[in-house]
């Protein structure tokens, strides 16, 4: 592909910030992408923006050599933005499933992975805002316990849902006046339209924890996200276990973060709980924090995760460079400024064409570096089909260094990661690279299994040792086995799959897609090299 055909079909283009979000992997060969035919570098504005979803797609894809050339692809036939993207993803088969890899169903027309960004509200807007530390929503989420009783699962401290008296727990009556509110999909709707719709406030009826019946509304704010929802040390048997539950890698939990696990330290913890279950993901720097806060001190150095792109980036040639796309994204300093780098690719300003994408670079080598003074024999993850993302890189991560036990369902399985790509006035996101961890293991693309299966509980609060999934955690640290007595507790004995009122772990599944419009599922990470 010829720069000066670069130029004019990225003639939409805006350079803008490029974040960078990962995830993990077995790594496929790609090879240098090839286009026999070249597109016409004249057409309508939407024209154009087609061309360039597919040429950007065929460039940094990370399944790029599954792509055909741009006179078979066609572009421009294409009713939408999204029926061309839904497309461009439906070609690279993954050959343990004979599927695509972003396939969801048979009736699906939204990629697993890939989507755009078009910064205005709804779903995605809200994405970047989960990850950032501010939301303007409700800030709480519902699911169902059983067929017949809707809860709320998690509510965010400080939000609207928080001062109106909303809990974990909380069972819901009445939305809007519905009072009909048994699972069906057209009560899932309904549900979406009134939770993560554009209204400016949503009127509730629940009945709390303690037996209560209050009727609220709910105003629309913004309000600081605060990711940590619930902490607490446990006594089980002679060891104490810090628990912690953690809902979001934002950018704004550092300090947070260390000041739980440094409290955890101060009572004589020996093994944590880190609860992730409706964790879709967030900033890798946040999640590398709490790796190496977890990790062994001995793995200082260590690798902790390597990233890999497809084999035209990690061989780009300095003329490859030169016409890459990647050329019109700059790369900011720290402060989002433009970085002086006249010997760069486009000699003004450091871009994302200037990085070494190969996979021995030390720019794509994370390492760990133990913080903390924490000295754990184990580390639970509770985990569900919300898990995602920067969540199973932190699990992937642990797991070749230290005992690691999952307890929940299977986590989503996100192990590709991306970094946004501006056209007009829209961020793309396709998966561009993977990370495996020390051991050289990824490719949880049917995610990561429980080494106990279990449903949550959700009429329980967080924190309370009779909840399911906590429990299990608890009596493992107590007696190293997930195998309960007769009657242990009732929350324990009480989950199974078969119950005849539960949703099953599909529809578990596609209800928490569909009643979390906050989650975001994704690996933010935004390279700090200096030019």
């Amino acid at each position: 592909m010829k720069k000066n055909i670069i130029k004019h079909l990225f003639v939409l283009s805006i350079a803008g910030i490029s974040i960078f979000a990962a995830c993990k992997k077995g790594t496929p060969t790609p090879e240098t992408p090839t286009t026999p035919t070249t597109p016409s570098v004249t057409g309508t504005r939407d024209e154009l923006t087609k061309d360039s979803i597919f040429l950007y797609s065929k460039e940094l894809y990370y399944w790029n050599t599954s792509l055909p050339a741009y006179d078979v692809f066609k572009p421009r036939s294409y009713s939408s933005n999204e029926a061309e993207l839904f497309a461009i993803t439906q070609f690279s088969i993954n050959p343990d499933t004979g599927k695509p890899y972003e396939y969801v169903s048979s009736t699906s027309t939204t990629p697993k992975y890939s989507f755009f960004d078009y910064g205005t509200t709804g779903k995605t807007s809200a994405l970047k805002a989960d990850v950032n530390g501010t939301e303007t929503d409700y800030g709480f989420s519902v699911s169902y316990n059983t067929t017949t009783d809707l809860r709320v699962k998690y509510v965010y401290p400080n939000s609207p849902a928080s001062q109106q008296g909303l809990t974990r727990g909380c069972r819901l009556t009445s939305v809007n006046g519905r009072t009909s509110l048994t699972y069906t999909s057209s009560n899932v709707t309904f549900l979406n339209d009134a939770l993560f719709g554009t209204a400016a406030s949503v009127s509730l009826t629940f009945i709390d924890l303690a037996g209560t019946t209050k009727t609220v509304t709910v105003n629309r704010a913004t309000y600081t996200v605060n990711p940590i929802l619930f902490t607490n040390v446990y006594t089980a048997g002679t060891k104490k276990v810090g628990y912690i539950v953690f809902n979001s890698f934002t950018n704004n939990a550092s300090a947070a973060i260390g000041s739980v696990f440094s409290n955890f330290a101060s009572q004589g913890v020996t093994e944590v709980v880190v609860d992730l279950r409706y964790n879709g993901g967030g900033y890798v720097s946040t999640a590398t924090q709490i790796i190496n806060i977890l990790s062994p001190t001995a793995q200082t150095g260590k690798t902790m995760f390597s990233t890999y792109y497809n084999s035209y980036l990690q061989n780009l040639t300095t003329a490859q460079r030169k016409a890459s796309v990647l050329a019109h994204q700059p790369l900011l300093d720290d402060a989002g400024k433009l970085q002086t780098y006249t010997t760069g690719v486009n000699g003004k300003y450091a871009t994302y064409a200037d990085l070494d994408y190969s996979a021995t670079s030390s720019d794509n080598v994370e390492k760990f570096a133990k913080s903390g003074s924490l000295n754990l024999s184990r580390v639970y993850f509770i985990v569900t089909g919300s898990t995602a993302s920067a969540s199973e890189l932190t699990i992937n991560s642990l797991k070749p260094v230290m005992d690691v036990k999952l307890i929940g369902t299977t986590t989503y399985g996100k192990p590709v990661g991306f970094f946004p790509i501006r056209i007009d006035k829209v961020d793309m996101y396709i998966p561009e690279f993977e990370t495996k961890n020390q051991a050289g293991t990824g490719g949880y693309y049917a995610g990561l299994t429980a080494d106990k299966e279990a449903y949550e509980d959700l009429t329980k609060a967080w924190g309370d040792e009779s909840e399911t999934l906590l429990a299990y955690a608890l009596l493992y640290a107590k007696t190293g086995s997930f195998v309960t007595t007769p009657g242990k507790t009732g929350s324990l004995s009480a989950q199974s799959a078969a119950a005849p009122s539960k949703l099953s772990i599909a529809e578990v599944n596609l209800v928490s897609d569909q009643l979390d419009q906050n989650s975001f599922k994704g690996m933010v990470y935004k390279p700090h090299r200096k030019f």
